[in-house]
């Protein structure tokens, strides 16, 4: 169970980017360690009311088959309904005649069943017990309104379509589900996509939604996703925000094939005319639907009121960068000089440096200080490059929203030694696709503007507007990346913040570990420097000890030297002295003398065996008295201590 639950929380931790372990678990605890309803958790969203409305992308959370969660970009907070999605029209909700209609799938079988719609969850598990015989606790039901779907809530508040998809499944399959979920997750498909005489092969993974993939197919093939007609795709309800896990792919190798879908007609015009050499006329006509080019013959405009530019004037205009440009910072100084002289003032503020430079100052921010990139490829060769720059770029709406939003980087791609300069700079900034897409881009529709924005730790192409545009799709395009843009950025601040919100607190744990540190070496400091000192007292005590003891050695050896010769034992007058030795050891001593040794002689034979007069008094019995204090000079015999006398020693 130990090995599972841990299997669960990486697979919960993958999905969700929750870094915090602990965060984690208490979801998970919250959820009885159900992977899905852990999710919901997180990210609650009515599925089928997601699919009711599968053109907003401002969904949290959207439940496709087999139950996984597709994150897409979130624009309010996970339990807050859009007043939008609250206005959904009462002809798909389950309100006729007071009763709810629902579709069971269960065991891969539907079951239709109508009830009351005053009804409880708790009650309709009680009817899907009838029908599955799995119990009311082991039942696992997805597709009723994520985390309002409470035991005693009624049907009729879930707000659920006419004919919702319910998934019911037992706790015992849950566990083997959610092992398949994350293997799914965790697959790289291929996918093999045709677009007339090319082909693609592009491989992701099972995380990628199919939003994105059309989005990068946009890239490779300048056909935006909403102009996109695909063949092959599985037939899935919610078909973009599905993630390629769980829409059903070939393996090893998924067929597909994308074509731009037929035109609409147009509805308003915009026409610009331009005269060339041989009296061609050019004229464009674009709406925020389509654009097209024609030729025309010249019938004789003349004058100086007509709409035409002349080419063969604009070319022998200065070009807006020299060949053969070895600095790239030097290309992009003299690109936004000579557009400015050449188209005037209301153009965009160009970034004057390297496009290195550029990612820095607009992607590689914090998060609060980004900006988006746009990449102006300029071409001097293609028609649309004088109308691109004085109608669209000029236009006081672009250039609103690129001052306030953008950071715009220039080139002339007109010269091929330029060209290759740039696709060399993107392959190193952005990688090797960003520099096949960018060269990609046929002459005929340059000029284009490349936006590029931060998504997921990761500096890459967004999307590609070319220069056949009107300028209500070139505005629809900017604000569709801003929308996305202002989403991530939100997304990443948050992270931001809680990511510095953890370096704080392991800053602070580290100075509270360095502070206890220190204290400890301090105080380890001190207690050695006490060490030494005592170990010093203890070398300075013991060496006067033995100073002192050497001292006393030498007094004893010269006590020593001056006691007499023992007398004989056929000396006459013999005085025999024993001498009581104080506490503990309550020993005796017994020398003899001749009575005519001094007082002296005694107290140097008690000072040889260490009892010197500075510290013992020698005391007689009778009379008491203190013999030290005797002269010394008196003899034994003088005294009264023949022929023999006991004596006691006390110390001072």
């Amino acid at each position: 169970m130990a090995e599972n639950r841990e299997e669960i929380l990486a697979n919960f931790q993958g999905i969700t980017a929750i870094e915090d372990v602990a965060e984690a678990i208490y979801h998970l605890d919250e959820s009885n360690w159900d992977l899905l309803t852990a999710i919901n958790r997180v990210m609650p969203q009515d599925g089928n009311a997601a699919a009711a409305d599968a053109q907003d992308d401002t969904h949290n959370v959207e439940m496709i088959d087999d139950d996984i969660s597709v994150i897409t970009p979130k624009t309010h907070p996970p339990d807050r309904e859009d007043n939008n999605q609250a206005s959904t029209s009462s002809i798909n909700r389950n309100s006729t005649n007071g009763f709810v209609e629902l579709q069971i799938n269960w065991n891969n079988k539907m079951y239709g069943i109508k009830i009351n719609g005053t009804a409880t969850v708790s009650d309709l598990k009680k009817h899907l017990e009838l029908i599955s015989g799995v119990p009311s606790c082991r039942q696992l039901i997805s597709g009723l309104g994520g985390s309002k779907a409470v035991p005693s809530a009624t049907l009729g508040s879930l707000g659920l379509v006419k004919n919702a998809v319910v998934r019911l499944k037992s706790a015992d399959q849950q566990m083997v589900a959610d092992d398949d979920v994350a293997e799914r997750l965790t697959t790289t498909y291929t996918l093999h996509i045709k677009h007339n005489d090319r082909d693609y092969t592009l491989k992701y993974p099972g995380t990628k939604s199919v939003r994105e993939v059309k989005n990068d197919i946009y890239s490779l093939t300048d056909i935006p996703a909403r102009h996109q007609s695909w063949t092959g795709w599985p037939s899935v309800s919610g078909l973009d925000d599905t993630v390629l896990a769980m829409v059903g792919l070939d393996l090893p190798q998924h067929e597909l094939t994308v074509k731009r879908a037929p035109a609409k007609p147009l509805k308003e015009y915009k026409r610009i005319a331009l005269r060339t050499e041989d009296n061609t006329i050019i004229v464009e006509s674009s709406d925020s639907e389509n654009s097209s080019v024609e030729e025309v013959e010249d019938t004789g405009f003349t004058g100086e009121d007509d709409m035409f530019v002349d080419i063969a004037n604009s070319e022998r205009l200065q070009p807006l960068m020299s060949e053969n440009v070895e600095d790239e910072a030097l290309g992009c100084i003299e690109f936004a000089s000579r557009f400015r002289a050449r188209y005037g003032p209301n153009i965009p503020n160009f970034f004057e440096g390297t496009l290195q430079d550029a990612i820095k100052e607009s992607c590689l921010k914090p998060a609060k200080e980004r900006k988006l990139l746009g990449v102006y490829l300029h071409h001097e060769q293609s028609v649309l490059s004088n109308v691109f720059c004085a109608q669209l770029l000029g236009s006081d709406a672009v250039l609103q929203t690129l001052s306030a939003n953008f950071v715009i980087y220039g080139w002339d791609l007109t010269h091929p030694n330029n060209n290759n300069l740039l696709l060399t700079s993107v392959a190193t900034a952005l990688g090797s696709v960003a520099s096949m897409t960018i060269q990609s881009i046929p002459v005929d529709r340059l000029p284009a503007l490349v936006i590029i924005m931060r998504v997921r730790s990761n500096t890459e192409i967004y999307s590609v507007i070319n220069g056949n545009v009107g300028v209500s799709e070139l505005v629809g395009g900017l604000v569709e990346a801003l929308e996305r843009f202002a989403i991530q950025r939100d997304e990443d601040a948050r992270l931001e913040r809680e990511r510095d919100a953890r370096q704080r607190v392991k800053l602070e744990q580290d100075e509270a570990y360095m502070r206890s540190l220190e204290a400890d070496r301090a105080k380890e400091e001190i207690k050695k420097q006490q060490e030494i000192e005592k170990n010093l007292e203890l070398e300075r005590a013991e060496s006067e000890r033995q100073m002192e003891e050497a001292k006393k050695e030498a007094l004893r050896s010269e006590a020593a030297a001056r006691v007499p010769a023992e007398p004989g034992a056929g000396s006459r007058e013999v005085a025999r002295i024993r001498v009581r030795l104080p506490p503990p050891h309550h020993d005796c001593i017994e020398r003899r003398f001749n009575a005519d040794d001094t007082l002296a002689a005694l107290l140097d034979f008690l000072a040889s065996k260490g009892y010197p007069q500075e510290n013992y008094k020698v005391i007689s019995s009778w009379p008491r008295r203190d013999l030290t204090v005797e002269s010394h000079n008196s003899t034994l015999k003088s005294l009264k201590l023949c022929p023999q006398e006991t004596v006691m020693l006390e110390e001072r």
